[in-house]
């Protein structure tokens, strides 16, 4: 089934257009498979940490790499095509399997140093633990100024 993209200006025409184009004419796996190459991620919040489940189908653990970079949680994942086909393997008449890169990223705070993030992957999926930063006193907006 053909979804629509609701954040574009052109929201009606995708509508209309998904209607009379899926299945014929679809151009890039992206227009056949909507959710193809996205990151699914559940966040929970606990008290003293935010725990992300994200679902990585297909990837393994070394195709997966999780980085602290300026305050950012990145996770990036990559799987190469295999071209590797001979005329004994046969020919592909349609592959529906997603090759490529893909990345999402999370804003963490800056004092979070690499040792405090936790991560694990098991089964496709990828499990992180991120300590909550101790929020800083709110500063005063303005100064009053004492008049002698």
């Amino acid at each position: 089934m053909y979804y629509p993209t609701l954040f574009t200006d052109n929201f009606v025409e995708d509508l209309l257009d998904g209607i009379f184009k899926y299945p014929y004419d679809v151009k890039t796996k992206a227009e056949a498979h909507p959710f193809t190459g996205r990151m699914i991620t559940d966040i929970k919040e606990f008290d003293d940490r935010y725990h992300l489940d994200m679902e990585l189908p297909g990837f393994t653990k070394d195709d997966v790499k999780v980085e602290l970079s300026n305050g950012y949680l990145v996770v990036s994942a990559e799987r190469a095509e295999n071209n590797g086909e001979n005329e004994d393997d046969g020919k592909f008449i349609r592959k529906e399997r997603y090759y490529g890169k893909m990345s999402r990223r999370f804003y963490v705070g800056k004092e979070l140093k690499k040792e405090d993030i936790k991560a694990k992957f098991d089964n496709g999926m990828l499990m992180l633990d991120v300590p909550k930063t101790p929020e800083k006193p709110a500063e005063p907006e303005t100064d009053i100024i004492d008049i002698e």
